[in-house]
């Protein structure tokens, strides 16, 4: 449930200094800070809470109990100089924490128009989410994680600090990426990269283990690593050798499917057009 614009008065009456566009709407038991702005066509649902500070910019949607830290710009116009001022959005879930000083840019006509990031994630201070990125649910990003235009992560991928992510990439299913890793290929699902340029070192046991991967996976994508990265087979045969032995988990399956789909893309990016 929202707030119509004739109540917003009654939301800022103890605090001068909150801003709030007459197109926007404000959920029930939200808490705003002083100097925050909340811009046209936003919406922020209940049980939110801004912080001092905060900026909502212009065509941003927030989900329930989200928590927004002070100097986190929220819907500002892309980075990219095709963008021509189409009208595009942000729309964030559930459950998310956005630290100090983080960004997040709207969509464009040339990614479907939409920058969407699910529940319960943690962009930790001075992540950078561009312009028509996709994020999944329980991510977690480490202080200035920077993703490029289009990127797409999955559910529970987690970021060291200082990783950067090249335009278009894809981050897989539960994987880690190191701190300071220049992510410029698709990251497989269940792994563990780290460098510049990235390398696969190992699967994500810790993570796995954490997220309650049963003992039977997590040993056939132990396989599944040593075939891919350690032996010396090749990529085709690598991924003969999966689908003969391991094609009865479900998790080594999800692998060879996305890796699949990497090795078709651009630039070992599955979802870049080929004419970048």
């Amino acid at each position: 449930m929202f707030w119509s614009s004739r109540k917003q008065t009654e939301l800022s009456v103890d605090n001068e200094y909150v801003v709030v566009h007459p197109t926007a709407e404000i959920g029930a038991d939200v808490s705003i800070g002083p100097f925050t702005y909340i811009g046209p066509n936003c919406r922020v649902g209940d049980g939110c809470n801004l912080h001092n500070n905060v900026s909502l910019l212009a065509n941003t949607v927030l989900g329930e109990n989200n928590e927004i830290y002070p100097g986190a710009v929220i819907g500002a116009d892309p980075q990219d100089k095709k963008f021509e001022g189409e009208d595009s959005w942000v729309l964030i879930g559930d459950g998310n924490i956005v630290r100090e000083c983080v960004t997040i840019h709207l969509g464009t006509r040339h990614g479907g128009g939409n920058t969407v990031i699910g529940n319960n994630n943690l962009l930790m201070a001075c992540c950078h989410v561009a312009h028509d990125c996709i994020l999944g649910d329980g991510i977690t990003m480490a202080n200035n994680v920077l993703l490029g235009g289009h990127v797409v992560v999955e559910n529970n991928a987690t970021f060291g600090g200082l990783a950067a992510v090249h335009h278009f990439t894809t981050v897989g299913e539960s994987a880690f990426i190191g701190g300071m890793a220049r992510i410029s290929l698709d990251v497989p699902p269940y792994m563990l990269v780290e460098g510049s340029p990235m390398k696969v070192w190992s699967i994500n046991k810790v993570g796995l283990k954490r997220q309650g991967f049963t003992a039977e996976a997590v040993e056939s994508l132990k396989e599944a690593h040593r075939c891919l990265y350690r032996e010396d087979y090749s990529r085709v045969e690598a991924l003969k050798i999966l689908r003969d032995k391991l094609w009865g988990c479900r998790e080594v399956q999800t692998l060879v499917n996305f890796l699949d789909r990497a090795d078709q893309g651009h630039k070992g990016r599955a979802r870049q057009p080929s004419c970048e």
